[in-house]
């Protein structure tokens, strides 16, 4: 396809205009997506806001956006399961598929991925992007292409789930209600468990987590979330804490409300990298630690999840925006965490 796209593009902290730049030309294994709707991330707004995640350093002109669902409208020479007219969910890392993590299945260590909104590769705030065949995954007719963008981030919290070995009959403690919290406490129903209790700080994320199916919520700002978790487990604790917040506060909160033996799985990067926590409690508790980096091997269990009923994506996004007014969007969701929980950008 020829001509030129409206691209969203980061010129400076904060700063983001609408430029035309061509439309990407796809490869033989590649096919040309419509991008239609793309989550705006928890990222994406660190890269925005202070240019730099860990020792990820956007250096301006740069493309945000990694969350992508859209209409195949062309197909490289060897691509033979997609067609135009297919309606895909993206998934933005592409890998060596060489390299010892690869060969194990476990891609998303590999240190050769091109990740979409990963300096220095562009991201998907743009009206079409050409991405390898295999990563875009078909989205059922029950399955609208706003839901498939949301696949992405429901990965990270079914990886999550997944890791931390969820299942029926466990009480679940999930710390941060933005989105990735969000999809970690679907996740965990739809594994089976039994009780999932959310904490944060902000009364409508905890709203939208009884929303979405929350057995329990506590305010951290208002409650000593430890004795409130020991509280609504007669005592116990939990079996699993998924900590998605980032914060030394509630890393050392799940920690203190664990039971003997649980496990208690890291998803949200801190500010610095670094905490410092109660490890001799954690001995003394002989707790299980596991870490999640994004996700590997879960599209197309995700999609069979929102296909089915089991996990209903849609209803975490509590604000849309249109692609003209990104620079408004971004703003938004920066400065007003407290009410917008989960951001799409329409394209």
């Amino acid at each position: 396809m020829e001509g030129t796209m409206k691209t969203a593009v980061m010129t400076d902290l904060m700063k983001v205009e609408i430029q035309e730049r061509p439309i990407p030309q796809p490869r033989e294994n590649e096919v040309l997506v419509k991008v239609e709707y793309v989550g705006i991330c928890g990222s994406d707004l660190h890269y925005y806001e202070s240019g730099r995640i860990g020792d990820f350093i956007v250096k301006p002109p740069f493309v945000l956006g990694h969350e992508a669902g859209g209409t195949v409208v062309e197909t490289g020479a060897k691509v033979k399961h997609l067609k135009p007219g297919d309606r895909v969910a993206l998934e933005p890392g592409k890998t060596c598929g060489e390299c010892e993590f690869c060969k194990q299945g476990k891609y998303n260590l590999c240190e050769d991925v091109i990740f979409f909104a990963t300096p220095p590769v562009d991201g998907v705030f743009q009206e079409y992007v050409a991405h390898e065949a295999g990563l875009c995954f078909k989205l059922p007719e029950n399955v609208s292409t706003m839901e498939g963008a949301l696949i992405e981030p429901l990965a990270v919290g079914m990886h999550a789930a997944s890791q931390g070995g969820a299942r029926l009959g466990q009480t679940a403690v999930v710390t941060g209600a933005g989105c990735i919290g969000l999809v970690s406490l679907l996740s965990l129903k739809a594994m089976g468990v039994s009780k999932v209790i959310v904490v944060d700080v902000m009364e409508k994320r905890l709203q939208k987590a009884l929303e979405l199916g929350a057995d329990a919520v506590i305010n951290g700002r208002e409650e000593d979330t430890p004795a409130r978790i020991r509280e609504l487990t007669d005592g116990r604790g939990f079996d699993l804490g998924i900590e998605t917040a980032g914060t030394q506060i509630t890393a050392s909160q799940l920690i203190k409300g664990a039971k003997k033996g649980a496990t208690v799985v890291f998803v949200g990067y801190s500010a610095t990298g670094e905490m410092t926590l109660p490890i001799g409690m954690a001995l003394d508790k002989e707790l299980n630690f596991k870490t999640v980096f994004r996700y590997r091997n879960i599209y197309p269990t995700a999609i069979d999840a929102v296909a089915s009923g089991k996990i209903n994506i849609k209803n975490i996004v509590t604000n849309y925006f249109e692609l003209d007014d990104i620079q408004t969007a971004l703003d938004a969701c920066v400065k007003n965490k407290a009410d917008i929980v989960k951001g799409v950008i329409r394209i």
